[in-house]
């Protein structure tokens, strides 16, 4: 994006409309955009669906040919191209040299997750060490919690937002119960001031200064999925930290969206799953961090095999030879087929940077809410006039690229109608629609396109 004007998004989307000559809303503002994007390229790594794809697609109503808008990413990301070639290579070496495949190969079955675990550390800004590949979040969220989360007398509860993810939840009520406490008294969950759509740093901050001396554990989203607000991560583990709470993120939303710095920030443990951002392909394989700071004071509570140093795993002794830090906390050989496409997202995401991909995402969802916002705000003047409220954080460095939209119609008939006219987004109750332009690929004429047809659904119903 380096041709392009400097400022923030409203200002570029501004400037390069004078200089075109034309309305900041026009599409010669899009195409502009994407003509100096530097990674529009990347797109082409990725199998589009046309619209004619998507079960829902209405023909009558856009042409079935055209590739379709795919803005739900944070819910699964698209697949990369060579998702199927390397499913394929390691079917062919199955069945051409059967067991052979543990120790063959480039992806030898016995440690072709280990391969991978740099590059996923360069994306959560931790030392591959730090960084494991295994299981699903949950189930990493539950093993990293049996360690971690040591319930005394005094110091019990878990901090976590009140609309945290529902995993989020049944695991935290789970361990607390796991541990002999009442969920009830050991859970602190955080809520935004009235009338307000997200919580306040400040406020986080207050809580963890209050209650402190009580909480065992801070475990927050990096991202919030509903809202999409992205929380100051460094300023919560610090505020912890400086109570004497471990502090743990569920990234799952941020994984892929946003800039981490899980070691530099000092956050104890992490995890996320791999199927939105990172393209990986539904139930994909998970992965989890835990900082070096804690190798050799906070053990894994469950073992397996896995676990068990690689040069010495197969002399089959039953003594353990546990491996340090998170990769101790393997318990079974990761699924090769799951391997597989979470390789080829990565190879994906080593061509740039996380700080190349924010630096277009911060635009790109500028750019729509920008057009939300001159398209559709709420018109004092024309009460009838259907608008729309983004209650993700309006401040670029408290999101990611997901923008939550409220609408003043019946969200389930605007949704459907976007639908049927080839935009993949997603609905969440009550009343949310979850856009999400991807910067891996994602276009600023998608985001163009997807105003326009909005336009076409709201003014039907209107």
């Amino acid at each position: 994006m380096a041709r392009l004007p400097t400022g923030s998004p409203r200002e570029m989307i501004e400037t390069v409309s004078e200089q075109l000559g034309c309305s900041a809303t026009s599409r010669e503002v899009a195409a502009h955009l994407d003509l100096h994007d530097d990674l529009q390229h990347l797109r082409q790594e990725f199998l589009v669906p046309t619209v004619a794809d998507l079960p829902p697609s209405d023909l009558t109503l856009r042409d079935g040919s055209e590739e379709c808008i795919y803005f739900v990413g944070n819910s699964l990301g698209l697949q990369p191209k060579n998702t199927k070639k390397y499913i394929d290579e390691e079917l062919e070496k199955w069945a051409k040299t059967g067991a052979h495949g543990h120790v063959m190969g480039s992806r030898p079955w016995a440690w072709a997750e280990n391969n991978l675990e740099a590059l996923m550390a360069n994306i959560v800004g931790a030392k591959p060490e730090e960084v494991a590949l295994m299981n699903g979040l949950t189930v990493n969220l539950h093993l990293l919690m049996l360690a971690f989360y040591k319930p005394t007398a005094k110091r019990h509860k878990i901090l976590l937002e009140d609309r945290a993810f529902p995993s989020d939840h049944y695991a935290v009520k789970s361990q607390i119960q796991l541990r002999g406490f009442e969920p009830s008294k050991s859970s602190i969950f955080l809520k935004p001031r009235q009338g307000e759509d997200t919580l306040r740093t400040e406020d986080i901050l207050s809580k963890i200064e209050q209650e402190g001396a009580s909480i065992a554990v801070v475990m927050l989203s990096g991202v919030q999925y509903y809202t999409g607000q992205l929380f100051d991560m460094e300023a919560i583990t610090r505020a912890g930290h400086a109570q004497g709470c471990y502090v743990a993120f569920d990234c799952a939303h941020a994984v892929g969206n946003v800039e981490l710095q899980l070691h530099d920030w000092g956050v104890d443990f992490a995890c996320w799953c791999t199927y939105k951002y990172m393209n990986s392909g539904a139930g994909g394989l998970a992965g989890a961090y835990v900082h070096e700071k804690h190798t050799d004071t906070v053990k894994p509570a469950l073992l397996g095999w896995w676990g068990h140093n690689l040069k010495t795993r197969f002399q089959m002794t039953n003594v353990m030879d546990l491996q340090p830090g998170v990769k101790g906390y393997r318990l079974s050989n990761q699924p090769i087929l799951l391997v597989c496409p979470l390789q080829a997202s990565l190879e994906i995401f080593n061509k740039t940077t996380m700080t190349d991909l924010r630096r277009k995402s911060v635009l790109l969802t500028g750019y729509l809410e920008y057009l939300l916002q001159y398209h559709y705000s709420r018109d004092e003047a024309d009460p009838g006039k259907p608008y729309v409220r983004v209650i993700t954080p309006s401040d670029p460095a408290q999101r990611g690229c997901q923008l939550s939209l409220s609408f003043s119609v019946p969200i389930r008939a605007v949704f459907k109608e976007l639908e049927k006219r080839g935009v993949a987004c997603d609905m969440r109750e009550p009343d949310i629609l979850r856009i999400a332009p991807v910067p891996l690929y994602n276009s600023f004429t998608d985001v163009h396109l997807f105003i326009s047809i909005l336009e076409s659904v709201l003014s039907a119903h209107a």
